[in-house]
């Protein structure tokens, strides 16, 4: 069977091997070990591998031309995502593969097909690694056979940041063959990563053995915060999402509450669709994530509104750690995790039903110094309690000590 593990960049089109001494490689040579793409530009990952990873830096091998050169005696680690380009990936699992790397384990990430034939060759060369980081996807039986158990793999890691149990067109009630899948995958897994504590409660109830909550972090480098906070016109209202997630903004019922406010206010849509609300002032941009961090910061006050069902409860709330970090205060309906990432009067305001939505967004709109406050201490908390760098050195150790507990047969 094939190996798995040299498939990194030749040192020749490598931009470590342009530094004169190759003990200062670590950030690159931790690129390499994750594969070509960590070395775009653009794609929104910080450089946080020396500034996060604790200690266990290895030191890159100097090679010829044509070779490639992972990290030297580095763990193998191999990442399985069913969307590598997916905001999920970019957020969850992108940011500390380079810390990983620094601590000398060489992750590869391996985009999984939709076809179980074609998963099924790579699932089964994953026993050639000391450990399996699964994101998202649940395990079918053939999966989960292919896979194998832990006494012919390393241990399973399994990543989640969403209610996979659900389909989002029925979010009352769980889907039965998703609810197999989940709990088959849980398990096979030795640690579970919990977008939040309602996945966590999931999660456990799926008897899983252990679990820890890692919230979705973000670069809060990458967002510039507001510096004024007087709207000159219409108080700007934002919204960032995507069309899966406009539907759920729209069966909120946000929409009708903001047509009783009284303040003038415009509402930007940020997503990759557009809103039509009759009788509301609405801008529809398109999404970019070249763009985002600069059209968040345009706005005065972000709002959050979600449906409160099963599915629902299981989001995240990354979109209101955008809007922190963009130094906006936040209307959120306190669902899920936005309940406790929205702390009333102090980084924004809860609303539940169309009076609070409302009463809400004519108490910002009124008040710039509110606006500045809460603005202010949301970016505060974005950055002590989010920030990539500060969830790395957990997110790091979590995987090591997984890796501990290889058994070698």
């Amino acid at each position: 069977m094939t190996a798995i593990w040299r498939r990194c960049l030749p040192t020749s089109a490598c931009p470590c091997r342009r530094r004169s001494n190759p003990g200062t490689a670590v950030r690159s040579a931790a690129a390499c070990a994750v594969g070509p793409r960590t070395h775009r530009a653009g794609n929104g990952v910080p450089d946080i591998a020396r500034r996060a990873a604790g200690t266990g830096t290895r030191r890159a091998e100097s090679r010829s031309p044509g070779e490639t050169h992972p990290v030297a005696d580095a763990k193998r680690l191999l990442v399985l995502t069913r969307d590598r380009a997916g905001a999920s990936f970019r957020q969850r699992i992108e940011p500390y593969l380079g810390p990983l790397a620094a601590r000398g384990i060489a992750a590869k990430v391996v985009q999984l097909p939709p076809g179980a034939l074609a998963r099924r060759e790579i699932l089964q060369r994953a026993r050639q690694a000391d450990a399996v980081l699964l994101h998202r996807k649940t395990l079918t039986a053939w999966d989960a056979w292919a896979l194998g158990g832990p006494a012919v793999r390393g241990p399973l890691v399994y990543d989640f940041d969403d209610a996979v149990m659900f389909q989002a067109r029925a979010p009352d009630r769980p889907h039965p063959g998703r609810v197999r899948r989940f709990r088959r995958t849980l398990a096979g897994a030795a640690l579970a990563l919990a977008g939040s504590p309602e996945l966590a409660r999931r999660a456990r109830e799926a008897a899983a053995p252990r679990v820890e909550v890692v919230p979705t972090g973000l670069d809060t480098g990458r967002y510039t915060p507001k510096a004024t906070y007087a709207a000159a016109g219409p108080v700007r209202l934002v919204w960032i999402g995507s069309a899966s997630t406009l539907k759920q903004f729209e069966a909120s019922g946000v929409v009708a509450a903001l047509r009783q406010v009284r303040a003038a206010v415009v509402l930007r849509i940020i997503a990759d669709a557009a809103l039509e609300a009759p009788g509301l002032a609405v801008e529809n941009v398109a999404w970019s994530l070249e763009a985002e961090a600069r059209l968040l910061a345009e706005a005065d006050v972000g709002i959050a509104p979600l449906p409160d069902t099963p599915y629902t409860r299981g989001k995240c709330g990354f979109k209101i750690l955008q809007y922190m970090a963009a130094g906006l205060p936040v209307v959120a309906s306190p669902v899920g995790a936005s309940a406790d990432y929205v702390r009333p009067d102090t980084t924004g305001l809860h609303a539940a039903g169309p009076a609070a939505w409302a009463a809400a967004i004519e108490r910002l709109a009124a008040d710039a110094a509110l606006r500045q406050a809460m603005g202010r201490a949301g970016r505060t908390r974005v950055e002590r309690e989010f920030d990539f760098a500060v969830l790395a050195p957990r997110v790091c150790g979590l995987v090591e000590a997984v890796l501990a507990t290889r058994r070698r047969v």
